[in-house]
């Protein structure tokens, strides 16, 4: 009973991303992906105009170690949009985090004039597909042996598909 009076969940804010958060997306990113990209990829990436991404971080620090908790990476460009990579903390999964991350670069994708947003996910990652699925995302295609493990086991991308309109 103590416990439940105590327990405390986590706040988020989800915001614009900026130059100034690619080392922890970086950073983040290199915990959750064997092949990580590194700062300076990100600085680049978002650079570009078409390009535009969110991270998420606990708006309740009293309570959480303030720090980056999720991010989403995205770009629009002639109608289509296409999801770069997304990441959430491992203990901030199975919160709702990764969906409103999804929801931020859907909303700016068809503010931008997407019609249509991509993305690629690892064919055996069922938390993932379900959280696109639940989005409206469908799978349009298979790319066998894309993705390599830190073994350099290969593994088939799903191409999924969601109409913005």
């Amino acid at each position: 009973m103590i416990d439940t009076l105590f327990s405390w969940k986590a706040e988020y804010e989800v915001l614009a991303m900026e130059s100034r958060d690619c080392a922890d997306v970086a950073d983040l990113h290199g915990q959750r992906f064997p092949q990580a990209w590194s700062d300076g990829e990100f600085v680049s990436l978002l650079s570009q105009s078409a390009t535009f991404g969110f991270v998420a971080r606990p708006s309740n620090s009293l309570v959480f170690k303030p720090g980056l908790s999720g991010f989403v990476l995205a770009r629009e460009v002639a109608g289509e949009a296409e999801i770069l990579t997304i990441a959430v903390q491992e203990k901030a999964g199975r919160c709702g985090l990764g969906w409103r991350l999804m929801q931020a670069a859907i909303r700016q994708a068809a503010l931008q004039g997407g019609e249509s947003m991509f993305l690629e996910v690892e064919e055996g990652n069922a938390p993932a597909i379900g959280l696109y699925r639940k989005l409206g995302f469908a799978v349009v295609g298979k790319r066998p042996s894309y993705y390599a493990d830190a073994r350099g086991q290969r593994s088939a991308a799903l191409v999924m598909r969601r109409d913005l309109r």
